[in-house]
């Protein structure tokens, strides 16, 4: 038998022979990068407020908060996920469904360290938010080295499901791309994976095999075992980016808009515009259907903000609206730096004063500070989150509400941020409204 005939026989068993080798070479590599990496992920507590069941199966925000008599009192829960560290001063990326009713934040660290967080940014429609750690500096930290994400390659999962930190599985990148609605919110362009992902995983790092971050863990099919998906870490950086580039300043062109489809299409429809609002000045309506934004036809995954935060200031884009029967191309240009105002009235819809005079007279006004809500209008935002006249916001976002001229400028801030939470005081009770302002555009 020649040698090359013998190779041919024997070579597959050498292969078998030293594949346990090659193997465990591997496995040794993954736990080298696991070692080091995992000290940038960080465990999410929030708190929020939760209600009885009775209060669940009623889905009412405001009777969460003052159950009537005969009900139990309502207590603050926990929710728990995962965060990313990607900068030595604190800068922690995570899922905005995770912090978007959140009253505190802690993040702690592997090697025990707790910090309060706050909110730095939010983007609901790509389920990101960043979050700062002011207390501490020089973090461990992951840096984000572009790439091209292969399916089939090795993934690395690294999370908290559970409440247990520091987990981590493996498997590969299974799909790219992938586009889904998960309890109610449209996720574009994710990337699959079979590497377990469990609750309390959200927020997590997916990684392939050399520690490089590939996305952020956001969700998992309930209903099968092997299906998870993360945010490209290219379309989380965007975003970033985006918020250090513009300083956070939101393109804002005065209506909020409900996502609808039909047998035919679907469309942005227009239920109701700000007073004053570039919007108004360009005629258009409530009940107006958009189609269209600069050619491109509204979809399910479109990141709507996204668009508009493209439009350069003073640069002509054009929507195309349906009303009725006809069909109107408007050519709009983005007024840089509007702001809607007052903002409590025009974007709100509440009326606010001072806590002097009449209004703290009316009302029994025992607080110092603050601003009173003395008007509810119908169907606005502090209609919707169940605001009364007589309430005194005593807090957004964490910063001290002294009189209107802070609730203005911590309102702008938020906005900014695209995050606003109310802290409210009616009579002898404290409680927080956290307002949605994603269908604001």
């Amino acid at each position: 038998m020649n040698g090359r005939r013998a190779f041919q026989i024997i070579g597959p068993f050498l292969a078998l022979l030293f594949l346990p080798v090659c193997l465990h070479a591997s496995e040794e590599k993954i736990a080298d990068v696991v070692d080091v990496v995992s000290k940038a992920i960080v465990n999410i507590r929030t708190e929020e407020f939760s209600g009885t069941a009775t209060d669940a199966k009623a889905g009412g925000f405001l009777r969460k908060i003052f159950p009537e008599e005969g009900e139990e009192d309502t207590e603050a829960s926990e929710s728990i996920g995962s965060g990313v560290v990607l900068d030595p001063s604190g800068l922690i990326v995570t899922n905005e469904h995770l912090i978007s009713k959140a009253i505190t934040i802690r993040v702690k660290f592997t090697n025990r360290q707790e910090y309060d967080a706050n909110v730095i940014a939010a983007d609901p429609e790509f389920d990101i938010a960043l979050l700062k750690v002011e207390e501490k500096k020089d973090l461990p930290y992951l840096k984000v080295k572009p790439g091209i994400v292969r399916v089939g390659e090795r993934a690395i999962v690294i999370g908290n499901p559970f409440g247990l930190s520091s987990s981590v599985t493996t498997g590969v990148v299974s799909a790219l791309g992938r586009n889904l609605r998960i309890n109610n919110r449209v996720y574009a362009n994710l990337i699959q994976t079979d590497a377990a992902i469990n609750p309390g995983s959200s927020g997590g790092a997916l990684l392939d095999a050399k520690g490089n971050l590939l996305g952020i863990v956001t969700a998992i099919y309930e209903e099968g075992k092997g299906i998870g998906f993360a945010i490209p870490i290219d379309d989380v950086m965007s975003m970033l980016s985006e918020f250090n580039e513009q300083a956070g300043k939101r393109a804002i062109f005065g209506i909020f808009v409900d996502k609808k489809r039909n047998d035919d299409d679907q469309y942005l429809l227009v239920n109701r515009i700000i007073p004053g609002s570039p919007a108004e000045g360009y005629g258009l309506k409530v009940g107006d259907r958009i189609v269209e934004i600069d050619g491109k036809r509204v979809r399910e995954g479109m990141k709507l903000q996204n668009l508009f935060r493209t439009i350069s200031p003073n640069e002509t884009n054009q929507i195309k609206i349906v009303r009725g029967d006809d069909t109107i191309n408007v050519n709009i240009e983005r007024k840089a730096g509007y702001v809607p105002a007052p903002l409590d009235e025009s974007l709100c819809g509440i009326r606010l004063s001072d806590i002097q005079g009449y209004a703290k007279l009316k009302f029994k006004l025992r607080q110092k500070n603050g601003v009173v809500v003395t008007k509810v209008m119908k169907g606005g935002i502090g209609d919707r989150y169940g605001l009364k006249a007589g309430d005194v916001i005593i807090k957004i976002n964490n910063g001290d509400v002294t009189d209107k001229t802070d609730f203005e400028a911590l309102m702008v801030e938020g906005l900014r941020r695209n995050y606003v939470l109310f802290q409210v005081k009616r009579n002898d009770t404290v409680f927080f409204a956290p307002v949605k302002l994603d269908t604001l555009l």
